[in-house]
């Protein structure tokens, strides 16, 4: 028979479009930069005259379950890992046939993680994990090290999508970890590893069995330079949960993040410590995102953000320093770039402290993101306490969102974080004036609420200190 032609293609990564040549914008969904290069089979001419089998009308080897039939209970319908802080992310364990994706940057952790993951499994169930980036021996080496029990965990090195099929068919096990995606390959397919249809064709074949066989699979995924989990986006569509790895390499914080589940909150988050000995997990985050914070310097102020159900308390670090420059120059880290330019503004019309001949510097501490608006008046207070050389109270935190006209808006669940702050040990709380309305101080004992309308109120306040 003769060899199908292989040609080049270039496939949208964001929507799966393909061209025949380059284009700098994908003319069906309209992302810039998107078009991917790849190379596949064209069919010769005898191959694409061959006549199509013809389906039987009315045959067919597929048998529906009646829907009451169908088990919910939790016990059947998840898996508990033992790793809470995991278990908090995935909503409450993993589900039965369920496909998770999961990824970060090099060195991050992943591949810890899931080791982890199946040591906890495999107490008291068979697991197959899956390498395609490994030897077996290298995963021995680091099951050794995170000391993870051995006897139900099995190993293969093997990145041909059929036989690792095959073989989680003919083993039915009761985990399958996939590490990772960018390895696998399907050989019917002329491209190599990691390219677009790869990538698509090895997920959506792992998914089939997963959902046929009720095993619960996870698939670790690369990412690209902008911190997006590389390949064709219609993998993050197929599977049923995406999780992201965060942290900065260089501290031991690492975060888990789900940006989409089916089966829980994509609010939630679970905190990890990398010790020589594997990922820890951290039940009390506010306690360690405050350990070794300085004590009488200016620049400082405790915020409160609301990570799903779960209050963490972050230390907000500013520093405002006289220019060299013509331009003053502005630094973020961990909280919006543009928010601190809007909250600059704010700080100069409304509460009258002129920052266009300092250099303004804003760092949130442990690695975390805080992306919410509740978390401007701390930010607020921390440059203007820089700016004064004022130090803020070292029991005293800010909870508040602000306005372009320099009024400070309630925020939600601000019983929460007090509750927070108060068993931290903090004793005073400036908050929106508008929230305390709605809250009983009764129930904070040894926490005094200070209620602030406008920011210039706020400011006022640690002046008064």
């Amino acid at each position: 028979m003769p060899k199908d032609k292989l040609k080049t293609i270039y496939v949208c990564n964001q929507c799966g479009e393909t061209s025949p040549r380059w284009m700098g914008r994908c003319p069906s969904c309209g992302a810039w930069n998107t078009m991917t290069e790849d190379v596949v089979a064209e069919p010769t001419k005898s191959s694409s005259r061959a006549a199509a089998p013809v389906r039987v009308t009315g045959q067919t080897s597929l048998t529906p379950q009646k829907l009451k039939n169908i088990s919910t209970t939790e016990e059947k319908s998840r898996i508990v890992t033992g790793i809470s802080e995991l278990d908090r992310v995935l909503g409450g364990g993993i589900v039965i046939g369920s496909v998770t994706l999961i990824g970060g940057e090099p060195g991050i952790g992943k591949s810890t993680i899931l080791l982890q993951l199946c040591g906890e499994v495999s107490k008291t169930k068979n697991v197959l994990y899956v390498t395609g980036e490994e030897s077996v021996r290298q995963i021995k080496l680091r099951a050794v090290r995170l000391n993870v029990p051995e006897d139900n965990i099995s190993l293969v090195a093997e990145s041909d999508v059929d036989e690792i099929c095959g073989l989680i068919e003919s083993m039915k096990p009761d985990l399958v970890v996939i590490d990772s995606i960018q390895t696998m390959r399907c050989t019917d397919i002329s491209s190599s590893a990691g390219t677009v249809s790869q990538v698509k064709e090895s997920s959506a074949r792992f998914l089939n069995v997963a959902k046929t066989l009720e095993i619960p699979t996870f698939i670790v995924g690369h990412v690209n330079k902008d911190g997006a989990i590389a390949g064709p986006k219609v993998m993050e569509h197929i599977v049923d949960t995406v999780l992201y790895f965060e942290g900065d390499k260089t501290l031991p914080y690492r975060v888990l993040r789900a940006v989409k589940n089916r089966y829980g909150s994509t609010n939630e988050i679970g905190m990890f410590d990398m010790t020589g000995r594997g990922l820890a997990q951290i039940e009390n985050p506010s306690q360690v995102m405050l350990e070794g914070r300085p004590l009488g310097i200016s620049g400082t102020c405790v915020a409160c953000v609301m990570e799903g159900t779960r209050p963490v308390l972050s230390e907000v670090q500013a520093l405002a320093t006289k220019t060299s420059f013509p331009s003053p120059r502005r630094t973020a880290s961990g909280f919006d770039y543009n928010r601190m330019y809007l909250l600059l503004a704010v700080l100069e019309k409304r509460a009258g402290y002129n920052f266009s001949s300092q250099d303004v510097y804003v760092n949130i501490i442990g690695g975390l993101k805080l992306d919410e608006t509740a978390c401007d008046l701390p930010v607020c207070i921390a440059m203007a306490s820089s700016f004064l050389d004022l130090p803020v109270g070292e029991k005293t935190i800010a909870i508040g969102e602000v306005g372009l006209g320099g009024e400070v808006r309630s925020v939600t669940h601000l019983e929460t974080r007090l509750r927070e702050a108060q068993r931290v040990g903090f004793d005073t709380a400036i908050v929106p004036k508008h929230n305390l309305k709605m809250i009983d101080s009764a129930q904070f004992p040894g926490l005094k609420l200070v209620g602030v309308s406008y920011l210039r109120e706020a400011i006022n306040t640690i002046k008064l200190k």
